[in-house]
């Protein structure tokens, strides 16, 4: 049974940082593109980043480039997103999703539950 299991999120002062994780099992997770994806309270959801199988391609939304990194450990099953320069309306669940390909270009067919982000003094 394939599981994405996000965890680190929590409430950060405006300016610091966060580091999600994604824990994966019940699929060949490096055979697998990934993308995190967030939505905040009353909108509609937001790519953010996305990686392919390999960890040597990645992609950013304008929103987040230059203040996000997304990585993974495929030795470990797990996705990252290191979050810098955190604002306000960083404020969101965020999900990890799996494409059905090695490539962040195609569809993604599998989410997490989420993690919750709050970005407040």
């Amino acid at each position: 049974q394939r599981q994405l299991v996000e965890s680190g999120g929590g409430l950060v002062q405006p300016g610091g940082s966060l580091r999600l994780s994604c824990a994966a099992s019940g699929f060949t997770f490096n055979n697998y593109a990934m993308s995190w994806v967030r939505q905040a309270p009353g909108k509609g959801l937001e790519w953010l980043s996305g990686i392919n199988s390999g960890g040597s391609s990645t992609s950013y939304a304008d929103s987040v480039k230059g203040r996000f990194t997304i990585s993974r450990d495929n030795a470990k099953n797990t996705l990252y997103l290191q979050m810098n320069s955190l604002k306000p309306e960083d404020s969101a669940v965020y999900y990890c999703a799996k494409y059905n390909r090695d490539y962040y270009a195609y569809a993604m067919d599998y989410w997490g539950k989420g993690t919750l982000v709050t970005v407040s003094s």
